[in-house]
């Protein structure tokens, strides 16, 4: 096999506040030949995410930093090109954590083979891969959700958003998203047809869950934090429970507490943070769900696909702003 070449996007320098096009390198690097157990993989597509942004940060998370010189990474799917592994033929499809790069040799453990018949290689990013699995067990583990209760989605539109807000409507339940721009809205309302959809910058958050949600909430699904939360906690219905999932609205610049945090004991509210590494052990009988679900018609997998290796710093900042055109599952086709 002759010598491969591969392109990678690389951390060049740690964000002060928002990041910027010189916190990223773009580098070539020679790939070595196969060792026994190894294969060589092109990605077709990777995730971009908002939780990278905290990775960019020095400091104790539950995920290490991205060193400064080294590749960034992130979920991604690709074609297996050469093998040296039984378990992975040529031809054959698996995801990965070597995204934001175009070629990569891998092992056995690091990577999943991935069934390209039962719906789009991409799917695996966002519906069927980590985000799906992050709204199901939100949903269902975290939130026991029930028929017929009402349920508050923020960030509704994105990647995470868009899967709970159609689980919960699959769920029977009263459906309440939010979202940041007037074309976010219109997806909201005319496909994934979700109850009551409001532009958390137009109006009062508070104003808009007392319209939607006279009788308060049972479920808060918090993806941003921020005003949103503290609107939320006030709308929240005695024993209420608030799912922890995300806080876009401070990755960049911390914002503070909600004021009405007193409301969680006044309420006999139940607020649980989770990280969906915790939960890996449930993608089978998440998959078993979601894929037929996605075949018969009752799920939208829906992405915004950004050509081209060299658009992925770009297409990550403007995520950050809020990502006003992309809606949900933003991935990166190489």
């Amino acid at each position: 096999m002759s010598r491969l070449q591969a392109k990678e996007i690389r951390l060049a320098s740690r964000p002060q506040g928002e990041p910027a096009a010189d916190n990223f390198a773009f580098a070539t690097v020679d790939l070595p030949d196969l060792e026994p157990g190894e294969v060589l993989v092109r990605n077709a597509f990777f995730s971009v995410d908002p939780y990278m942004r905290g990775r960019m940060s020095e400091g104790r998370s539950y995920v290490p930093p991205f060193a400064v010189g080294n590749a960034l990474e992130g979920a991604a799917v690709g074609q297996v090109v050469h093998s040296r592994d039984a378990g992975f033929p040529v031809s054959s499809w698996v995801q990965s954590l070597y995204g934001w790069r175009d070629y990569f040799i891998g092992r056995a453990q690091q990577l999943r083979i991935i069934d390209a018949r039962q719906a789009p290689p991409s799917a695996y990013l966002g519906l069927l891969g980590a985000t799906g699995l992050t709204a199901w067990v939100g949903l269902n583990d975290i939130a026991n959700i029930k028929e017929g209760e009402t349920v508050f989605i923020s960030g509704g539109a994105g990647a995470v958003g868009s899967v709970a807000c159609q689980l919960a409507r699959l769920r029977g339940c009263r459906v309440i998203a939010s979202a940041g721009s007037p074309a976010k809205i219109a997806f909201l309302k005319n496909q994934l047809k979700v109850d009551y959809a409001f532009n958390y910058r137009e109006g009062d958050p508070r104003e808009h869950l007392q319209n939607a949600a006279p009788d308060g909430l049972h479920v808060y699904f918090d993806n941003t934090a921020g005003p949103q939360l503290e609107a939320a906690l006030a709308s929240m219905r005695n024993h209420g429970r608030v799912v922890m999932c995300g806080a876009i609205s401070g990755y960049n610049t911390p914002v503070p507490g909600p004021h009405n945090l007193a409301l969680a004991i006044i309420r006999r509210l139940r607020i649980e943070g989770f990280i969906i590494v915790d939960h890996l052990h449930r993608m089978p009988n998440f998959l078993a769900e979601m894929i037929p679900a996605l075949r018969a018609g009752k799920l939208l997998h829906q992405e915004t696909v950004i050509p081209g290796l060299e658009n992925a710093p770009a297409a990550f900042i403007s995520l950050l702003h809020s990502g006003d055109t992309h809606t949900g599952k933003l991935i990166i086709r190489v």
